[in-house]
């Protein structure tokens, strides 16, 4: 992978050419970081033109974001750091294995590692090798949201998709999931 950063009509954007990617990417984070991605063949240039291409929806987004509030009650800037994280990886590990543990009961899935990590811009995944992988913020949510990103997950090993069966299978243990995901999409 190589990678380049620079500023674009104001904002600074990296370029990040990628072994694995099929075409070209754009992903601006919570804190308003805006990544091209691209193919490993693709020319910098051509990153820098499809940026121009996109920078009205890359202003747009950008301006959603400054708009936007967290629905974590306290929930400010100087959380989420390191320290932050190394302060409470432990409390949400036991959290979610509690939490894993007891919904697991309706489910009865086989998964392997479970790994709390300082994502940016994921509740948590669940990876093909069945790993379950959840930020550790979800202790800072509401038990009802924590409680729908734990069983979000769990239904992902049976169902690597979001079709009707993988609804059907979050819908058996969260009806209310649909209001709950409405409400996590803005934090």
């Amino acid at each position: 992978m190589s990678s380049k950063v620079i500023t674009f009509d104001g904002i600074d954007c990296a370029l990040k050419k990628v072994r694995r990617s099929k075409y070209l990417r754009i992903t601006i984070h919570q804190d308003r970081q805006v990544i091209v991605t691209a193919p490993i063949y693709t020319s910098y240039k051509t990153m820098e033109r499809f940026l121009d291409s996109q920078k009205d929806w890359i202003k747009n987004k950008i301006s959603k974001l400054k708009d936007r509030k967290s629905v974590i009650p306290g929930w400010d800037a100087e959380h989420g750091g390191v320290n932050h994280y190394k302060n409470h990886k432990e409390q949400a590990r036991v959290f979610v294995n509690n939490r894993l543990e007891y919904f697991n009961q309706f489910y009865g899935f086989e998964y392997n590692r479970i790994s709390i990590r300082n994502q940016k811009t994921r509740w948590g995944s669940c990876s093909r090798k069945k790993n379950l992988n959840f930020n550790y913020k979800i202790i800072f949510l509401t038990q009802e949201q924590a409680d729908y990103i734990i069983v979000h997950e769990l239904c992902h090993l049976k169902e690597m998709n979001h079709s009707k069966r993988f609804w059907s299978l979050v819908y058996n243990v969260i009806p209310t999931h649909k209001e709950i995901r409405k409400i996590l999409k803005n934090t």
